[in-house]
């Protein structure tokens, strides 16, 4: 795109950074595992993408959503030194996989790229990620490659909480980020795009001047933004025509048979060494990854993906007469960790679409661009399953929300000892947002490791219970166990609890 001629149209792409808190909360297949796979195949390679587009000189890129829990995680003393350890892991897991697989042409050179990406990833966690993510979100930020979205603190599906939870647990999320980043992001990601009526001016109280929401929310009209009800929030919708392409309920570029199997283990090395080669074909009759293959095949997909948004942004200025918004969303995670080439992908997008003629920026761009229209009355919907809220609130969880309804009511009757400060309150506080996760209803519905959600809403309330008794009893032993409990759960140390049981905003 020349620097006289007009853009086909806006695009942009928003990333959702979240994992629950899982420090200390288990190992495998589901618990500190699954944070430093993130960690190692998405988060690394994303951060280390972004970083040369700042080097480049590159501006407004993309907009990226990082929840307050998971930036404690990728902060954590213990977390960091944890993954330094899996790291080294995954080096002698790739030199014992190349042992094994002598012989073999594809696997022996499957376990030598493996071994090159861990070294290469030790290196990069050494010089960049000793002090956490923090100072290097913050360079992103400062540096404008980036737009920041904050949200509450441990990823609650909002329209379930009571509204002195919901406003509390987003106050202090954007409070948390802006003590890690020193930015206060203006919009959010609202977890799952969860959205109730009404709640847009719980969200221009606490300071919230942008959102996402499904498409269909705005019965798939997301060539614009558009303010909410009567308030100046503003909303924007993901283009589910152009996103799906991506990933959707059941299709998607990551299950192309080229591409490396996510669910494919060769468990004697802890290696991945299949693609997908079918949909229907046994792990064991699946083909070995064959690096080259999927090369070519991403080539096509990004070539793919970049026609789908020029004829999209083409047919949409067509229907409304002007220059149009694609705004295409997905969780961070599915680039690298689910999908093995995806950030191979991203840069390939991110580099092709300016050179087609499209303006790429981020949601704050759009805006600046123009990309605003009248308001809309969004109903309750949210970007799970249906568009609605029976992920979080179906009857496969009833028995949760009943028993998170009451657990907020006892949350919101403690009361801290004194005036100062009490840890024995605040840690009763962070176990209870823990408990409130949106992540336990979604993996029971879902039956992903339901086992496991159930147990870790279960014990989180259990810990909220027996330290509100220490503090109703005052007993001795209330600090001691609050301290015993805060070596686990301990994501945010600047939480107070008196911000949320005393009344003040």
């Amino acid at each position: 795109m020349t620097a006289t001629s007009q853009p086909e149209g806006t695009f942009c792409l928003v990333l959702h950074s979240h994992l629950p808190w899982l420090a200390h909360q288990g190992s495998w297949p589901v618990g500190e595992e699954w944070l430093y796979q993130a960690w190692a195949h998405s988060y690394l390679p994303v951060v280390d993408l972004l970083r040369r587009f700042a080097a480049e000189g590159r501006h407004d890129v993309l907009t990226l959503g990082v929840t307050p829990v998971l930036a404690a995680q990728l902060d954590d003393p213990y977390s960091l030194r944890t993954f330094h350890e899996w790291l080294g892991h995954w080096q002698l897991r790739a030199r014992h996989a190349a042992s094994l697989w002598r012989g073999d042409e594809l696997l022996s050179e499957l376990a030598a790229e493996q071994y090159r990406t861990a070294c290469a990833a030790t290196e990069q966690f050494e010089a960049l990620w000793s002090h956490g993510f923090s100072p290097l979100l913050r360079s992103l930020v400062d540096s404008g490659v980036v737009e920041l979205l904050g949200g509450p603190l441990t990823h609650p599906f909002q329209p379930l909480l009571d509204e002195r939870v919901r406003s509390f647990a987003l106050r202090a999320g954007l409070a948390d980020t802006t003590l890690r980043v020193g930015t206060r992001p203006a919009g959010i990601w609202a977890p799952e795009c969860g959205y109730a009526p009404g709640m847009e001016d719980g969200y221009a109280a606490d300071g919230v001047e942008r959102f996402l929401v499904d498409g269909p929310s705005l019965r798939g009209d997301t060539s614009a933004a558009r303010t909410v009800g009567s308030s100046d929030v503003v909303c924007f919708g993901r283009d589910l025509e152009v996103t799906y392409r991506v990933w959707s309920p059941k299709s998607g570029y990551p299950g192309h048979s080229s591409y490396r199997d996510f669910h494919t283990w060769a468990h004697e090395v802890g290696l991945k060494p299949s693609r997908v080669t079918g949909k229907h074909v046994a792990p064991a009759d699946k083909a070995p990854y064959d690096p080259a293959l999927a090369a070519d095949t991403l080539r096509l997909h990004v070539k793919d993906f970049v026609d789908t948004v020029l004829s999209r942004l083409r047919g949409l200025r067509r229907r409304h007469g002007r220059p149009s918004l694609v705004v295409a969303a997905y969780d961070t995670e599915l680039f690298g960790h689910w999908w093995h080439e995806g950030p191979a992908w991203l840069e390939g997008v991110l580099r092709a679409l300016p050179e087609a003629g499209v303006r790429v920026t981020t949601l704050a761009g759009a805006l600046q661009a123009g990309h605003l229209g009248g308001p809309v009355e969004l109903p309750a919907s949210s970007w799970g399953s249906g568009k609605d809220w029976r992920v979080w609130d179906g009857e496969q969880v009833g028995d949760m929300v009943a028993a998170n309804t009451a657990l907020q009511q006892r949350l919101l009757t403690l009361r801290p000892r004194g005036t100062v400060r009490d840890p024995v309150a605040d840690q009763a506080v962070t176990e209870a947002l823990l408990a409130l996760s949106s992540d336990w209803a979604f993996m029971v519905t879902k039956d992903s490791a339901a086992d496991y959600a159930r147990g870790r809403a279960r014990a989180h309330t259990e810990r909220f219970d027996e330290l509100a008794r220490l503090l109703r009893s005052a007993g001795p032993d209330a600090a001691a166990r609050a301290a015993a409990l805060r070596a686990l759960d301990n994501p945010f140390g600047q939480l107070d609890a008196r911000d949320l049981l005393s009344g003040d905003r």
